[in-house]
């Protein structure tokens, strides 16, 4: 140990979480923990007109709720993974110590953002992609009016 102080451990008086605090602007979608996770669009600010605090109404209508000023209460939504896809130029890896292979992914969300990622799968799963895969490469063989 080189004595130094280490601002992440508590035990030292630093301040836990390094990420900014959520300030939803107009139109966000944001989750309202003090109302057990729902999801509300922002609809108001605090401090613009006469709001002194967020108003949040269900993305698809219905009766508007507020949340306090400073943003609290507030968590932001992500974007909801649509698909993933193989990872171009990159293999799969087998470990056989952890009995493990691993498949590298990317995650495609909603907004068009992608996250690299690793697809990691016991043998009995190996196996039962393997089956898996085997059925939609002969169904494709079968589409191309070959034979498997």
């Amino acid at each position: 140990m080189t004595g130094r102080l280490l601002p992440h451990l508590p035990s030292q008086g630093a301040e836990l979480g390094t990420a900014a605090p959520f300030l939803p602007q107009l139109g966000d979608l944001a989750a309202d923990t003090a109302r057990g996770g729902r999801v509300g669009v922002v609809v108001a600010l605090p401090g613009e007109g006469s709001a002194t605090t967020y108003h949040l109404r269900p993305p698809g209508g219905g009766p508007a709720w507020t949340a306090p000023a400073d943003g609290t209460t507030l968590r932001p939504v992500p974007a909801r993974a649509t698909h993933a896809t193989l990872m171009p130029g990159r293999d799969a890896i087998y470990d056989p110590r952890a009995r493990q292979g691993s498949v590298p992914v990317e995650f495609h969300f909603e907004d068009g953002s992608t996250c690299e990622a690793a697809l990691v799968l016991t043998s009995v799963e190996l196996e039962r992609l393997y089956a898996q895969t085997s059925r939609l490469l002969d169904a494709h063989e079968n589409a191309l009016g070959g034979t498997s």
